[in-house]
């Protein structure tokens, strides 16, 4: 995480030394330093009180930024054996307490973690919890800080952020491209380019072996030759057919095509065919009507032969004294 979202973050992982916070809902409380989401430390303090709590209290957020379908044992390896190693999960979720739900409270940022203590305590370490810290934050405050949080991180894909993006500045920014990139503090040109791959047509993203694949450069890349009706339509084409492709490599009926290729096809069948010279296959001189001889080619200043390795002695003498036969002196 870069230093401004250190920064914008300490509030959360500062005091973390302090006593063992509660299994349930009391918790023991420590001070650190208050900041307003997005804006850097005020300097003032004010009491936290963090839970360990079952994580089926807990569902996530319906606009977490994370597909939490495609968390697994593997790629949360790091944070299962982390938690193993530190007997405790360090840095706490940040939740919302939910009214008239079966479920207490509403991940905002820690799905990973939720992921790994589940996972934990289903495989024969139920003494696990999951730590959490519970804010009071608007649906549009919930938005900046889970971005905040995961915008560095290289596990969330380009296409999971683009979405996320699309949808907030429909919902909490009025479609203001600039207000939304004010409010995240980063540049509109940045903001504009996963605004771009979000509306990628479903036909490319297809084309990938996985939407996490898709990276904002492709679709950067891939933008200008939409919106040519010729080049969209060979483009189209060539996705269809990968497409079908990946399809079929989920089915265990061939190997997937890696987003590189994918996207280095997209790209070629949109190029403008390049038209060559047409290029003179030579003369035959040979001994005899139908035997094999020299092909005899002239290119530039130079000319070229070619003959059959196998050709015998004398029929290689026969073609070549027809061949200077004809030439010009």
């Amino acid at each position: 995480m870069s230093k401004k979202h250190d920064a914008i973050f300490d509030d959360v992982l500062s005091g973390l030394d302090t006593p063992s916070p509660s299994t349930e809902r009391g918790g023991a409380r420590f001070l650190k330093r208050s900041t307003s989401i997005g804006e850097r430390m005020t300097g003032e303090r004010q009491e936290k009180t963090l839970h360990l709590v079952d994580p089926e209290r807990c569902r996530m957020w319906e606009r977490h930024n994370r597909d939490y379908a495609l968390l697994s044992e593997e790629n949360c390896r790091d944070l299962i054996d982390g938690i193993k190693a530190q007997g405790q999960q360090e840095f706490p979720a940040i939740v919302r307490r939910l009214e008239g739900s079966e479920h207490d409270f509403e991940v905002i940022c820690g799905a990973r973690r939720h992921y790994a203590v589940s996972w934990l305590r289903a495989n024969n370490y139920p003494q696990y919890r999951y730590l959490v810290e519970v804010r009071d934050l608007t649906d549009e405050e919930a938005f900046r800080l889970a971005d905040i949080e995961n915008r560095d991180r290289e596990d969330i894909s380009d296409y999971e952020r683009a979405v996320d993006y699309a949808e907030a500045i429909r919902l909490y920014y009025g479609g203001a491209q600039k207000a939304m990139a004010e409010r995240l503090e980063v540049s509109p040109p940045w903001l504009s380019r996963y605004l771009v791959l979000a509306k990628i047509p479903e036909e490319i993203l297809n084309a990938f072996a996985s939407k996490r694949d898709i990276r904002e450069r492709h679709a950067r890349a891939l933008k200008p030759l939409l919106s040519n009706p010729d080049q969209a339509s060979a483009i189209m084409e060539e996705a269809a057919f990968l497409a079908k492709s990946q399809a079929r490599a989920a089915q265990g009926k061939g190997a997937y095509i890696d987003a590189q290729e994918v996207f280095k096809r997209l790209v070629s069948v949109a190029k403008p065919k390049v038209k060559t010279a047409k290029v003179s296959t030579g003369k035959l001189y040979a001994r005899s009507s139908g035997e094999r001889g020299i092909m005899v080619k002239k290119q530039g200043k130079q000319v070229h032969m070619a003959f059959d390795a196998d050709l015998s002695d004398g029929a290689l003498r026969a073609a070549f004294e027809s061949y200077l036969s004809t030439r010009k002196s």
